[in-house]
């Protein structure tokens, strides 16, 4: 498990996570907040510079008498590996501490996966970026994050149920931890982009947000009291098999009428399908060469970016039908903010103000119609880094020092 465990081992997360969260910071400012003796932070600050976690940098300014000495992580000396599994694709980053991404890997999926094929190419994109970056100390690689989309058994790293790829009960954490040695956290996707944003993205100094994730499914990841909650038995987020509309389209999950039946990116291509074979007209149709198979959310933003009515209208529904699931959502949680992600996301202004209006129209206060909507900050990597922020999680757990 190499220096993840070591680290863990030694029970120094007290004064790590301060470092981290407040560096460049002093031997003498970390027993002040701590509470802890001068000699004993001096004994434990030797500990984390010889593992190379933490190292000194330029000295303090002086209050009288020697300038001290000031302490940092050591972020570019570790690193972690990141994988969002999504329906259609894995891609695994290689970064450092700081979640910069240094290499990446993006593996297709085919349609018809079984449990054995998915592991199988989890593991080779990882062992790819471990290949091509095969200079790095093996003790300096503190672990693999797994962002991985519908219900995750979190404590056992196993897959219960991907609805769109119909796989159950995967091992994730112990086939990776078998082949690669190293310590392995699974959860799910849009759990891990919340976790990601609040570390590295727009939900970093807000402690009660919710992310959501919205591509070819839809999840949420819900921070509370700046943790993750998962419910019960890691229920909690699944907001795409939320009822929006009881006589609505089956959803993969065989109910009708889910938020993702109506707002996901496949369904938004298909409601645009079934406008277009029922005679309406649109740019959209000589974009997929009159191929309506080829027609995909992103050709809809392109097509309403150039102004096409039918794609600009079809993408507000959508927006409304969020904006409905959304508002639901913030009567439950009430977050001080949403962060959406995902490709449908990206629609831009086509779908966001749709789904501000939706609130605004349909919140029960004043607080809950001007709930701050916001975008992504990691983009397409945010599951990714999210992956990365798992790992984080458990190294910088604050603990008390010994």
């Amino acid at each position: 498990m190499g220096s993840f465990q070591l680290m863990k081992s030694l029970n120094r997360s007290l004064i790590l996570n301060m470092i981290r969260s407040e560096g460049p910071i002093s031997r003498a400012e970390i027993a002040k907040k701590t509470s802890l003796t001068p000699p004993t932070v001096s004994n434990l600050v030797k500990e984390l510079i010889d593992t190379d976690i933490v190292m000194e940098s330029n000295q303090g300014e002086s209050r009288g008498g020697r300038k001290p000495t000031m302490l940092v992580i050591n972020a570019k000396n570790f690193y972690i590996i990141g994988v969002d599994v999504g329906p259609s694709s894995i891609y695994s980053v290689l970064t450092n501490l700081n979640a910069t991404v240094l290499d990446s890997v993006k593996i297709n999926l085919t349609s018809s996966m079984t449990n054995g094929k998915l592991l199988e190419v989890l593991s080779d994109s990882i062992r790819q970026l471990f290949q091509r970056n095969a200079k790095i100390d093996q003790e300096r690689m503190i672990g693999i994050g797994v962002a991985m989309h519908g219900i995750v058994d979190v404590e056992n790293g196993i897959s219960l149920y991907a609805p769109i790829l119909q796989l159950r009960d995967v091992p994730i954490k112990e086939h990776l931890e078998n082949e690669f040695k190293m310590a392995v956290k699974v959860e799910n996707d849009a759990r891990a982009m919340a976790l990601g944003e609040a570390w590295f993205g727009n939900g970093r100094k807000t402690d009660e947000f919710v992310c959501v994730n919205v591509g070819e499914g839809i999840g949420a990841g819900i921070i509370i009291n700046g943790k993750l909650y998962h419910g019960d038995d890691y229920l909690a987020g699944e907001i795409g098999h939320m009822t929006i509309d009881i006589n609505g389209p089956k959803c993969s999950c065989g109910n009708y009428g889910c938020l993702q039946a109506l707002a996901a990116g496949p369904f938004i291509a298909e409601r645009m399908k079934k406008e277009i074979a029922m005679g309406q007209e649109s740019l959209i149709t000589e974009m997929a060469g009159g191929e309506l198979g080829l027609i995909t959310g992103e050709l809809i933003y392109d097509a309403a970016v150039k102004g096409d009515q039918l794609s600009q209208r079809v993408l507000d529904e959508t927006g409304r039908y969020l904006g409905i699931g959304l508002t639901n959502l913030i009567h439950t949680v009430n977050p001080k903010k949403v962060i959406m992600g995902g490709g449908v996301s990206k629609a831009g202004h086509f779908i966001l103000d749709s789904i501000k209006k939706t609130i605004e129209q349909r919140g029960l206060t004043i607080q809950a119609k001007s709930t701050e909507i916001t975008a992504s900050k990691l983009g397409d990597q945010a599951a990714a880094i999210g992956g990365v922020a798992l790992l984080l999680v458990e190294l910088f757990a604050t603990r008390s020092a010994e």
